[in-house]
């Protein structure tokens, strides 16, 4: 039984397909709870959430106005959704932007789904995350 993979060319060229991303509307925070931290049931709104428990903490994305102020968080953060959907094996998807925005100095933090894939860029570096991104082929459906 061999895993068979599909790769995406991470360089722009003729045959890479552009992927197509969406700038959600909404500000979101990163929140950092404890481990052993219940679930966070005020993080139950929004396009996106995403809760996360390891060994070291529960990592939560929420909106931003629905965390509870005296929380350890990180505001200020909007989602790019990337349109899949994105079989498991196709290889290359977040090297494709991670590269280019690495080069445009905007750090990003990645929320992965079953189907695609969310970038969180600071509010303040969407449109320079853009400009990275459709200099390096891809697509921004407004």
């Amino acid at each position: 039984m061999g895993l068979k993979l599909r790769v995406l060319k991470t360089t722009r060229d003729e045959s890479m397909s552009p992927l197509e991303i969406e700038v959600l509307p909404e500000v979101y925070a990163i929140v950092a709870l404890p481990p052993s931290a219940d679930w966070p049931r005020w993080a139950a709104r929004g396009a996106l959430v995403s809760v996360t428990r390891t060994r070291e903490e529960l990592s939560v994305v929420c909106l931003e106005s629905d965390v509870p102020g005296h929380l350890e968080s990180a505001g200020g953060w909007r989602a790019l959704l990337l349109r899949g959907p994105f079989e498991l094996d196709t290889v290359g998807v977040l090297a494709s932007l991670a590269a280019p925005l690495a080069e445009a100095g905007v750090p990003v933090f990645v929320v992965s789904t079953f189907h695609t894939d969310y970038l969180l860029v600071h509010d303040e570096l969407v449109a320079r995350a853009r400009e990275a991104l459709e200099s390096a082929g891809h697509v921004f459906i407004d």
